[in-house]
């Protein structure tokens, strides 16, 4: 079944870009890096303005190349804060032309030294390991906006958010999440065949019932720091769900669908300085239920990061392992043609077919082909010449599957808020393996240039 190979591979290409952004920030925590050029009062304004290209790549000269403005405004008065990025883009993605304003936070609410309550489009990162993180539900990606900082993936979740300091150490944060957003997948970029195609989905019903509820207890002590989490509510990350199979042609015509599902979450992260090391470890249990009936909801077990972290000078070493269990893992029994010369036999090994490897590839987007999964990542960064030039290389290896990717990149900050950054990623696999069959679109160059106000 070729076309559902390719299904998978933009599937679960997708999960492994978004873990393996390292050192991910969301973008208002990186917008306190920009210059305030109106900030006396209670208003600040700041923002950039840069361009940037991805492409070279197999499938496409230009996989995303655009130009763009960003204007991040703040108001405090008293107690009373409001916070809003807009950004405004035109260029060409997929050999498409486009046009967009994406808000991409913006949000008002009470502010004070023991407790916020904010309202409104919030991105918010869970967990202490960096790139990898299961605890972390509560904001969908959109895995298909290339450029050469993973943070421009993230998208906002409308949100009612609390945060209560309830000592200098401790502060405990709920989080309502009241309509789901899943991320972005665009399976229409890859080559499916021309008996199976993919139709939009149905979004969960907008009430009480589907809204989803997070929350973490943090605790910052002198000696580590760590915290416990809960979450309840559909994944943004989702598989896949065979909708429709018509043999009307004499041939399986297949439409699949994508599929949410709902799950229980619970977590745990810390980070322990050792000397010039700091141990960094994560873990999420997650409860699903159904998964013995529908190929679209993984099987629950734990995901774990552990994480050593090495500092010395202008130079970070990271290195993490990245696993996952199943608990009771059965494997998929292939099905069998029990009677060749008998049409009604060979249509139901064909449909048997389909739904064994339909729910075979949602295993591999989950990480559940085996009972055990393992992967490694690496990640080396420089800070020179009173940090003007940054050189980063990341890499990641799938020990289960054999796969891996590698991505170098070097900024160069030209001063009065200027920069050039530039880079690749490079993804390969065995033949017939997930990055076999992403690195067509996923492999490519990148550049850009960035000034800042």
């Amino acid at each position: 079944m070729k076309t559902l190979h390719y299904l998978t591979a933009s599937i679960f290409m997708l999960f492994i870009l978004s873990h393996t952004a390292l050192h991910a920030q969301s973008l208002f925590e990186t917008a306190s890096n920009e210059r305030t050029i109106v900030g006396k009062g209670a208003v600040t304004l700041n923002g950039y303005a840069r361009g940037s290209v991805y492409g070279a790549g197999e499938n496409y000269d230009f996989t995303n190349a655009f130009s763009e403005v960003s204007l991040k405004t703040g108001l405090k008065t008293g107690k009373f804060i409001a916070t809003a990025d807009i950004r405004f883009r035109t260029g060409y993605a997929f050999n498409e032309s486009y046009k967009e304003m994406e808000l991409k936070e913006a949000y008002a609410g009470y502010s004070s030294s023991a407790f916020d309550l904010l309202l409104g489009n919030q991105i918010v990162s869970w967990g202490r390991t960096d790139g990898f993180n299961p605890t972390n539900n509560i904001n969908p990606v959109n895995y298909f906006f290339f450029t050469g900082n993973p943070d421009d993936q993230k998208m906002p979740n409308l949100m009612l958010r609390a945060n209560w300091r309830i000592t200098p150490v401790i502060d405990w944060e709920v989080i309502a999440l009241p309509v789901f957003k899943p991320s972005h997948y665009r399976y229409d970029l890859f080559d499916m065949g021309e008996n199976t195609s993919f139709t939009n989905a149905s979004l969960p019903e907008k009430n009480f019932e589907n809204a989803s509820l997070a929350t973490r207890v943090n605790f910052e002590l002198p000696g580590m720091g760590f915290s416990i989490s809960w979450f309840r509510g559909f994944d943004p990350f989702y598989g896949f769900n065979v909708q429709n199979i018509s043999f009307d042609t004499g041939e399986p015509v297949i439409t699949n669908a994508p599929a949410y599902y709902r799950k229980n979450s619970i977590g745990f992260d810390m980070a322990l300085p050792i000397g010039p090391v700091i141990w960094r470890n994560e873990a999420a249990y997650n409860f699903t239920e159904n998964e013995n009936d529908e190929i679209y909801i993984p099987e629950p077990g734990p995901g774990y990061v552990s994480a050593l972290e090495y500092n010395t000078g202008n130079v970070m070493i990271l290195v993490q392992y990245i696993g996952k269990f199943v608990p009771g893992f059965n494997a998929l029994e292939e099905p069998v043609l029990s009677d060749p010369s008998n049409p009604l036999a060979l249509m139901q090994y064909a449909t048997e077919t389909i739904h064994y490897q339909s729910a075979l590839f949602n295993r591999k987007i989950f990480q559940q082909e085996e009972e055990f999964h393992h992967a490694l990542s690496a990640t080396i960064t420089g800070r020179f010449f009173r940090e003007t030039f940054n050189v980063e290389c990341t890499g990641y290896y799938d020990i289960t599957t054999e796969e891996y990717m590698v991505k170098p990149k070097v900024e160069l900050k030209v001063g009065n808020g200027l920069s050039l950054s530039a880079g690749y990623n490079y993804m390969h696999g065995p033949d017939g393996s997930i990055f076999n069959y992403a690195s067509p679109v996923m492999n490519g160059a990148f550049i850009e240039c960035k000034a800042s106000f």
